[in-house]
């Protein structure tokens, strides 16, 4: 017996469909984690290499001075991926323009694992 109401459907997530959601989530938050530091590095990186050319006294300075410069820059900001050698410096329109490129391989789970390729420039 009815008493003139309908029954409203049910609305609502189901106790599965919460642990499916539950653990895609829980892996975007693990893989965005690993790969956090490589980029927090290339900003890195990238922010010393313009530093090191609007540097006053780089424009005179010689190849291996900028090198050293970034060298030291490095060893403070615990930069491991690259150092002095692997910079590339170029002069465009009588300016120093500094630039690298290297590759971050990134351990997700078990052998499956990420490469992201960096090119950060003093632009």
């Amino acid at each position: 017996m009815r008493h003139g109401k309908t029954l409203q459907k049910q609305k609502g997530i189901s106790l599965s469909g919460l642990l499916v959601w539950s653990v895609i989530l829980i892996l975007t938050a693990i893989s965005g984690l690993r790969i956090a530091p490589a980029y927090i590095e290339f900003s890195t990186i990238q922010k010393n290499l313009t530093a090191i050319v609007k540097d006053t006294n780089s424009q005179n300075m010689d190849l291996n001075q900028i090198r050293l410069s970034f060298n030291r820059r490095a060893q403070i900001d615990n930069i491991k991926s690259i150092n002095g050698q692997d910079i590339k410096i170029n002069k465009e329109n009588d300016r120093i323009v500094l630039s690298a490129e290297y590759t971050t391989k990134i351990p997700l789970i078990a052998n499956l694992s990420l490469t992201i390729d960096f090119e950060p420039t003093s632009d």
